[in-house]
């Protein structure tokens, strides 16, 4: 009995110190990200910084794995994937929410952050129009880290140049979300929507005659080998939002979730802060690989604001009272 006792305990022992030592592996928490964009791009930079900050604060206790280009999942396809936490973490346009949160359609109302000044104000952590927003996406099992600029949206053609609504009649149009849809309807065009990753090849196949996107997408993905002509029109401010699965985020520490707010509230600052020169760098490659640059005249562009007045109404009516509420805020900032 004694000799079975002395073998029981010693086993235990060897156990107890292969549990310990194995421990730091076990504690090592992998996140996976999607992402739609190339690393090389603006988006792909801001969360490398923040993958960076992270595996550094946490001395490598959390790994951050970045999937690039829409290896895993599409844009439209990333609110579900990280909500029922089919992934840990995602980013994807705030326009890819608007069949859970119709609100969020708000960003894409043509020109009602007409001013720097007024979209800096809408998109403050906490403020009246981002606020309501993000805690609706909670509910939808992702909660929001931070906010990614990604500049006002430029239209794109080949062979000819948008200049004003009519331009987009009978035409059809590269759209991300349901409400620049119906914008692009009012004016006669037919929307189709494509993921990000899939523009280059929609333009390259004819699937579209023009494009609206964000100006960085012409030089992340070079596409003056597919189009040739880029309107500056700024009609809606392009965000994206960088989301984690809630139960992820619950199975985390109150200091690893501390590192994670801090390192998304400086990969946010920054971004939006360069974003100004971001967008020239982008539209000057766009213009040294040839492609024409239009900035619509003053005439054009009151014709492109007096052409959204349905585009209002329809998301008056179908965004609900929480759209209401961020719309007169968003009309209330100065």
């Amino acid at each position: 009995m004694a000799s079975m006792m002395r073998w029981v305990i010693g086993a235990a022992a060897v156990l107890a110190i292969a549990v310990t030592a194995s421990a730091p592996a076990d504690a090592k928490k992998t996140l996976r990200l999607t992402l739609q964009l190339p690393l090389k791009s603006v988006l792909g930079d801001n969360v490398v910084m923040f993958k960076n900050e992270v595996e550094q604060a946490t001395k490598g206790e959390i790994e951050i794995q970045i999937y690039d280009s829409g290896q895993l999942y599409a844009d439209k396809d990333v609110p579900k994937a990280v909500g029922t936490g089919q992934i840990e973490m995602g980013v994807a346009s705030l326009a890819r929410y608007v069949g859970d949160v119709p609100a969020a359609d708000v960003f894409y109302v043509p020109f009602l952050f007409d001013s720097d000044a007024k979209l800096r104000a809408a998109v403050a952590p906490g403020s009246p129009v981002r606020g309501p927003l993000d805690d609706a996406i909670l509910k939808t099992g992702g909660r929001v880290l931070w906010w990614q600029a990604y500049g006002g949206t430029v239209f794109l053609g080949k062979g000819t140049t948008v200049k004003s609504p009519s331009d987009l009649k009978g035409k059809k149009v590269r759209v991300f979300g349901k409400l620049l849809g119906t914008w692009v309807e009012a004016n006669g065009g037919s929307p189709v929507n494509v993921a990000g990753n899939e523009q280059y090849f929609a333009y390259q196949r004819g699937t579209v005659d023009i494009g609206m996107t964000g100006p960085d997408t012409v030089k992340s993905r070079k596409i003056w080998e597919v189009m040739d002509t880029v309107t500056i029109a700024n009609s809606a401010a392009i965000e994206f939002l960088v989301v984690i699965n809630e139960r992820t985020w619950q199975s985390l520490s109150p200091a690893e979730r501390k590192i994670m707010v801090e390192a998304g509230k400086r990969a946010e600052t920054k971004l939006r802060a360069d974003f100004a020169q971001i967008e020239k760098d982008a539209i000057e490659a766009g213009r040294q690989n040839k492609m024409v640059i239009y900035t619509p005249t003053a005439a054009e562009m009151d014709a492109w604001r007096k052409s959204t007045a349905p585009v209002r109404d329809a998301f008056l009516k179908e965004a609900g009272a929480l759209g209401k509420q961020v719309y007169d805020a968003a009309l209330a900032l100065k």
